[in-house]
């Protein structure tokens, strides 16, 4: 009796430490409710690099971005430093290299990189949302993010996404318009909201 009641035994205490008590995820955000969030984040900061295509043309550089509120300042700089830019955005203006902000600063830019940037926007796209300042139209990805965004000219397209602070964002982007090709890998975030 004992050796028929063993197998049985065996097979129940198998069975039981298989099954494993598992809490169902957390459900993901809304899209809007995302989007109003990542609007609001009042500081952020990330490391990556940059491509830029103009043609046959083109730039590789590291891209360090800081976001404090309404303040945004961006290096940008080729390999040992080469060809370094920082930019300045605020209330007052965009400054370059520690300049001034002045009406000049557009076109200084423009001569540099080799098209016109979309400041006003880029911090929002970085974050995978639109800028709530002007129209959009924007595809979803099955978890409900940004798989494509069309704003002010340009279309970003949006290739990987990774768990950051509670949320998730872009990893890997691409933003094109009328020639150029930009695109962005984002190596490091670092969260602050």
């Amino acid at each position: 009796m004992r050796r028929a009641l063993l197998p049985i035994v065996c097979s129940v205490l198998a069975a039981c430490a298989s099954v494993r008590t598992v809490a169902p995820p957390a459900p993901a955000q809304g899209w809007e409710r995302r989007v109003a969030e990542l609007q609001q984040a009042a500081g952020w900061r990330l490391d990556g690099r940059a491509a830029v295509a103009l043609g046959q043309q083109g730039w590789q550089a590291a891209l360090d971005w800081r976001q404090s509120g309404m303040f945004a300042e961006a290096h940008l700089s080729g390999p040992f430093g080469i060809g370094a830019l920082v930019l300045k955005q605020g209330p007052d203006g965009l400054s370059l290299n520690g300049a001034p902000p002045s009406d000049a600063v557009l076109s200084q830019v423009h001569d540099k990189l080799g098209f016109d940037p979309p400041l006003e926007n880029l911090h929002y796209w970085l974050l995978g949302i639109p800028n709530p300042a002007s129209g959009f139209e924007v595809s979803r990805d099955d978890q409900d993010r940004a798989k494509t965004l069309t704003q002010a000219g340009w279309m970003i397209a949006y290739d990987r996404y990774v768990p950051v602070a509670g949320d998730v964002l872009p990893t890997r982007l691409s933003l094109s318009r009328e020639g150029v090709r930009v695109r962005i890998v984002i190596d490091h975030w670092n969260w602050t909201k």
